[in-house]
């Protein structure tokens, strides 16, 4: 909130101070780019967050002010551009906001008259996201590291908070935030080795302390279905020394450990006796073996390969053609709309269409609807600051208090961080334009049309936006589980336990995207919000099929009997057949089909959880 207050009044300050408040308001503008762009923990990766964006929107804004007042060569250059941008959005989330930032600034420049000559609006805009940028730089001599570290210790606690819900009905959400953890610190670390080369001490520490979590994890399972059966959750020295190893891992704490724990007496107390043991000694290790610190992810391919695969990627896919394609004809009829009809602060139509029609920030339609609540609860503010504050340096102040709220009100949802950005990009205007509380209506008429726009063109008239195939989603995190279920029993993969802790990641985290994507379509409009409702149980099935599935591998690596192959594939052909049932309605099916399994098999646990998916497919009404 400091440096954003900071970064956004600075340079009117420095504009106002020389005489050039046009001047600062540009770097200001640039500088809230900046502001919204940086979401990252790790600084490597806040460099990319500002940095590449800044570069986008600065050749964004080149090709709009060359078009500015040039009618239908405006349109078409904007619908172009639109297009682009809609397609690099879908390699990743720095190439999303790099789209997002490339529109926006080309739809200002070809709205706005900009200062001449045409290169000083583009140096203007990029100096503030590169303020941001230098602002956010002056904590890495004093937090270097800490961000990943503290990713780290997040997981660890993360996975105390999981092993005290263990046989409670709290164990699926506190699994979920387990899940979340390990793909953001994992994510860090990756971040981090793309540009290592050579091993670091910090980097082979922290890989180790992050590895070392993963038989935990799987032995969380296990221990939660040892605690259901029991009645009686674990012992809470337990818990307690897992927040121990976060603690020291956060304060980079080595030495010895000192814990009384509970003699492991069942397969699945040993399990996790075994691991907790295992991460307090490389945790407390002055200097892990780097042999724990081995790229349990793969070592991420070079920069020339990484660029070849996502042009390939965005050039040879039809989802990227597709959004691109709903972008460009969304921004080609804001455009035209505003060329035909004369319509005051034309380029606010455009900007909500672009600020709207992001699949990848969320539901287009609940997006249109908070940004339309956002825009009238930033109107009030923006009413109170141009009516009643004088333009000059009272400007200062006020736009300290206004630009803190944006990260503050951002964390809270799309339409909070919509009433907190309007009155700030409206006081910037009117220090280009004059105008005063004459843009306020404007503003809020100009907002709907492009929520209308958005709803109407980049929505409904689109089938996949309220036909979604959810069955066809699940139905792949079905045939995913069943796959895991033959890896986790097949012999030669069971012996490679790096395979399988590979296996079970990947599975995880995509688990982890699809309940991400139900949660958005829930927000839907019926008959898709409807439809993913009732589909939501079967999602948690299927990730409480993978549970069962590694609890009772742990359980067999720990002393357990194996199962029969007959029982695997019992398990898999039932799976397999859920899953092609999935896929050939749109609506929930009976499977009849039950797998065999004795009462005393490990597998027993799990074949309970496939009858309950099973179940749930079929629901009776």
């Amino acid at each position: 909130m400091a440096r954003a207050g900071v970064a956004l009044s600075a340079p009117l300050a420095v504009g106002l101070a020389t005489g050039r408040p046009v001047y600062g308001a540009l770097v200001s503008m640039g500088a809230l780019s900046g502001v919204i762009g940086d979401t990252a923990d790790a600084y490597r990766m806040r460099i990319l967050n500002i940095a590449v964006p800044q570069t986008f929107g600065a050749i964004g804004v080149t090709l709009g002010t060359l078009v500015y007042g040039e009618g239908w060569l405006a349109v078409a250059v904007l619908t172009l551009v639109a297009l682009v941008s809609g397609m690099i959005s879908s390699i990743g989330a720095v190439a999303s906001v790099s789209g997002l930032v490339l529109l926006l600034n080309a739809v200002v420049g070809a709205g706005l008259p900009m200062p001449e000559p045409w290169w000083k609006a583009p140096v203007l805009l990029f100096l503030g996201g590169m303020f941001v940028l230098l602002l956010t730089l002056l904590g890495w001599p004093v937090r270097g590291g800490v961000p990943e570290r503290a990713a780290v210790a997040a997981t660890y606690r993360s996975l105390a908070a999981l092993l005290e819900a263990a046989g409670t009905e709290e164990y699926d959400d506190r699994r979920q935030d387990v899940t979340q953890s390990l793909n953001q610190a994992y994510d860090l670390i990756l971040a981090r080795r793309m540009r290592n080369h050579g091993r670091s001490a910090a980097l082979v520490r922290l890989l180790a302390q992050l590895n070392v979590v993963i038989p935990l994890v799987e032995a969380a399972p296990a221990a939660h279905l040892a605690a259901r059966l029991r009645g009686r959750p674990l012992p809470d020295p337990i818990p307690s020394a897992v927040r121990d190893l976060a603690d020291a891992v956060e304060e980079g704490r080595t030495g010895t450990v000192e814990w009384e724990l509970p003699t492991p007496r069942t397969p699945s107390e040993r399990a996790v006796d075994a691991a907790l043991r295992h991460a307090a000694a490389v945790v407390h290790e002055s200097e892990p073996d780097s042999l724990y610190a081995d790229d349990r992810l793969g070592r991420p391919a070079a920069l020339g390969v990484r660029l070849r695969r996502g042009a390939r990627g965005v050039l040879l896919s039809g989802a990227s053609w597709r959004y691109g394609l709903r972008l460009a004809l969304c921004i080609g009829l804001a455009q035209s709309l505003v060329s035909l009809v004369a319509v005051p602060r034309s380029y606010w139509v455009a900007l909500t269409v672009t600020f709207v029609l992001k699949p990848d920030f969320g539901s287009v339609f609940s997006r249109a609807v908070l940004r339309a609540l956002g825009t009238a609860a930033g109107l009030v503010v923006a009413t109170a600051v141009l009516a009643e504050v004088p333009r000059g340096w009272w400007d200062v102040p006020v736009m300290v208090v206004l630009a803190a709220l944006i990260p503050a009100f951002s964390t809270k949802g799309y339409a909070f961080q919509t009433a907190a950005i309007t009155p700030v990009i409206l006081l910037l205007s009117d220090l280009l334009n004059r105008e005063g509380t004459g843009l306020l209506l404007p503003r809020l008429v100009d907002s709907l049309i492009g929520c209308a726009i958005a709803l109407v063109a980049g929505y409904l008239l689109w089938p996949e936006s309220w036909h979604t195939r959810i069955g066809d989603r699940l139905a792949d995190a079905v045939d995913d589980a069943a796959r895991y279920v033959e890896q986790a029993f097949a012999t030669e993969v069971a012996e490679d336990q790096a395979a399988r802790v590979r296996a079970r990641r990947r599975i995880y985290r995509d688990l982890s995207v699809v309940r991400s994507e139900f949660q958005r379509a829930l927000t839907e409009p019926p008959p898709m919000g409807a439809r993913a409702a009732a589909w939501w149980p079967l999602v948690v099935a299927v990730e409480r099929i993978v549970d069962a599935t590694t609890a009772a591998r742990v359980r067999v690596d720990h002393g357990a009997d194996g199962p029969a192959p007959a029982e695997v594939d019992g398990i898999t052909g039932q799976l397999r057949e859920l899953a092609a049932n999935l896929r050939s309605s749109d609506t929930l099916v009976e499977v009849r089909t039950a797998p065999a399994t004795n009462q005393h098999s490990v597998l027993t646990p799990l074949a309970q959880e496939v009858t309950a998916a099973r179940a749930i497919a079929s629901p009776r009404r």
